[in-house]
């Protein structure tokens, strides 16, 4: 059992792409809305105002362009007769390709700005609900802002990712398709099926544990992003495994230990190493043998080879 994170099949917080003010918003938080719905709209006037200049410089080398064509095209009758000379004629040529070609980079240029002023109506980029908006109405937003803030944020909850980090002795344990088991705190006695998605290829070095990825279905919506939820993996028993109280073990700065009994009466501390923590019982992954008599709440004061007297007939 190991605690996880929940996370949206797929999330993002939306910003505003342009600079302008905030005209109106469409949708708040909880709406249900379908990929490409508007949430709001920005006033964007300096942009309203580049596109004017835009349109103006394309007509303008248009006109350019159309009139170095026609030049270009009388120099080269005039070739034919020699009446001009071929440097000139080839100049005329280079002029109407120039010209030609700042024809294009004005369209570009427009049509770049015409893409921005596309960005002036904030869309969903995905089917979801809407769970912040943060747009109100004259709010400057966009590139020269004094803070960037997502206008909205978004989240697609009808299946989920969740997290988990899984102690490294687990790991070989840990495949695609493993089943598991899920409960959250607000639905007690409900458990959801989940199955292992990915693992990381990789152990953090300063927990120990590398993290793992499961898939679940979220039926009705009950499970929300960023929620915690215990998980339950399906891992198959191991004869090795050792099961004691947690009140055993000895803690010390040479590691943990068990603290058992001879049949010399003698106590001795065996340096165990502890696996899954299951609340009351602490599962021993080496160390330990079965059948060997421990000490349960030993003193602090318990050391190797101390005397002791078992009473309890059954011990």
């Amino acid at each position: 059992m190991l605690p996880g994170t929940l996370q949206a099949w797929n999330e993002a917080k939306i910003f505003a792409r342009v600079p302008g003010y905030v005209h109106a918003w469409y949708r708040d938080i909880g709406a249900k809305v379908a990929a490409g719905t508007p949430l709001g709209s920005i006033d964007t006037p300096e942009i309203d105002q580049q596109i004017i200049q835009a349109r103006a410089t394309l007509a303008r080398v248009r006109a350019e362009a159309a009139l170095a064509r026609s030049t270009a095209a009388r120099w080269n009758d005039l070739m034919i007769s020699k009446a001009v000379s071929v440097q000139e004629t080839d100049e005329k040529n280079a002029n109407a390709k120039t010209h030609a070609a700042a024809v294009d980079e004005a369209a570009a240029a427009l049509g770049r700005l015409m893409a921005m002023k596309a960005y002036a109506t904030v869309r969903a980029p995905f089917s979801g609900e809407v769970t912040m908006r943060n747009a109100d109405i004259g709010d400057l937003v966009g590139p020269g802002a004094t803070a960037q803030t997502p206008l909205f944020a978004m989240a697609d909850e009808q299946r989920m990712r969740i997290y988990v980090n899984v102690p490294q002795q687990y790991g070989a344990a840990m495949h695609p398709g493993l089943t598991a088991s899920l409960s959250i705190p607000e639905a007690p006695g409900r458990t959801f099926a989940a199955h292992v998605a990915a693992a990381s290829g990789a152990v953090d070095s300063r927990s120990g544990a590398f993290q793992v990825q499961l898939i679940t279905d979220n039926p009705g919506g009950i499970l929300k992003a960023g929620g915690y939820a215990q998980i339950h993996f399906d891992l198959p028993g191991s004869a090795s495994l050792v099961t004691v109280p947690a009140s055993a073990l000895v803690l010390r700065g040479q590691g943990t230990h068990v603290a058992t009994v001879g049949h010399d009466g003698h106590v001795h501390l065996l340096n165990v190493v502890p696996g899954r923590d299951l609340g009351g019982s602490v599962e021993i992954a080496s160390g330990l043998t079965r059948g060997t008599r421990i000490i349960d709440n030993p003193p602090d004061s318990i050391s190797e080879d101390e005397v002791v007297r078992v009473e309890a007939a059954n011990e």
